[in-house]
This record gives C-alpha cells, structure tokens and sequence, in this order.
C-alpha cells in the first residue's frame, strides 16, 4: 500500500469515527475520542515546529540575496531565535525575558496591527457605500442608522434611533447570520464528506 492510499485511509477511518462518536454515547468511544484529541494535539505540535523551521528557512534564504527587504528577514530571524532560545534556557515565567518580550514587543505590535485594520475598514466602507444602486441606497441608509443608533449623536436626536438599530440588529441582521452559518455548515458537511470519501485529495 502506498503512502497516499495509506492516508486516505487513515482519513476515512478517522472521519468516520468522529461522525460515528457524536451520535453513540459510550465509555469505549469516549475514550478513544480522548486518545484522539491528544494524538491531535501532539501533531499539531508538530506541524507548529515544522512550520516555525519552514519560516527560519525561508528568511535565512532572502537573508543571503542581500535585497533591500533583508532587514525585514534579518529582524524576523532575531525574533524567532530570541523566542525559541530564551524560552528553553529561561523558561516563560513572568520574569524571564520571552515574558518581557512578549508583552513590551509584540503584543503592542499586534496592538497596532488591529488598529491599522481600522483604518482599512473604514476605506472599504467607504467604497462599498457609494450609492450607485438602490441595494447600495439601502445598504447606506443602514449603516448610518446603525452608526447613530451606537453612539451619542443618535440619542441626542431622537430617543428611536437607538430602538430602531437596536432592532436591525436583533432581527434583519441576526437572520442574515443565520443564513450565512447555515451556508458555512452545509460547505463543511460537503467539504467533510469529499476529505472521508476520498474525492479531495488536496492534503495530500
């Protein structure tokens, strides 16, 4: 048997087994739902590793092209082996220098990163609600609704536009959800079946 049937294999057996565990209620399939989880989380250790050795690789390489974006690999490299080193000889209590580094460097990096997506949704608003169209007229109209009923100015003009937005989003909105968690949950029902029965072979 070769590698590739070997993981199809593996595949459906183990697709099966959890569509199997979730409608029979057992002590026997509870434990190797168990066992599976730790296998689970083990390979995904692993593939933290491989992936973090993958990263080190590739910014190695663009570090000996010497292009004008090196600095960015070079910085990247320090980064990771600064981690990886401080974390195996000084631990990650809260005074060893990973935990240092890793609430003074980078979450006040991820900080700004989320900030800036602000910016690049407030852009893409921008555009998405130039009325062209009579979707886009009432696209518009809700979105400043709701943007007055959330904040101050929208009670300062009238005590309903708060009730009113409170409503969109407790109805016309929460449906549209439910639509959309609908469609996400047949795709991953048809998406799991294609991975079980063989037909995506994709993670191979």
């Amino acid at each position: 048997m070769t590698l590739n049937r070997l993981a199809i294999v593996v595949a459906f057996l183990a697709g099966v087994f959890m569509l199997v565990q979730y409608f029979v209620v057992s002590d026997l399939m509870n434990s190797l739902y168990r066992t599976l989880l730790d296998y689970y989380q083990i390979i995904f250790a692993m593939t933290m590793v491989v992936g973090g050795i993958t990263l080190l690789r590739h910014h190695l390489l663009k570090l000996t092209r010497f292009d004008r974006n090196s600095i960015y690999s070079g910085a990247t490299v320090i980064a990771i082996l600064f981690m990886v080193v401080s974390a195996m000889i000084f631990g990650t209590g809260t005074q060893s220098p990973y935990h240092w580094a890793f609430h003074n460097i980078q979450a006040p990096m991820q900080a700004t990163t989320f900030s800036l997506l602000a910016f690049f949704v407030a852009s893409a608003a921008y555009r998405g609600f130039r009325v062209r169209t009579k979707p886009a007229a009432v696209l518009a109209v809700v979105a400043l609704l709701l943007l007055l009923g959330r904040s101050t100015f929208g009670e300062m003009i009238s005590e309903q536009i708060p009730q009113l937005a409170g409503w969109v989003l407790n109805n016309p909105s929460v449906a549209a959800k439910r639509g959309i968690l609908v469609g996400i949950g047949l795709g991953s029902v048809a998406t799991a079946l294609r991975v079980i029965l063989g037909v995506e072979r994709s993670y191979l």
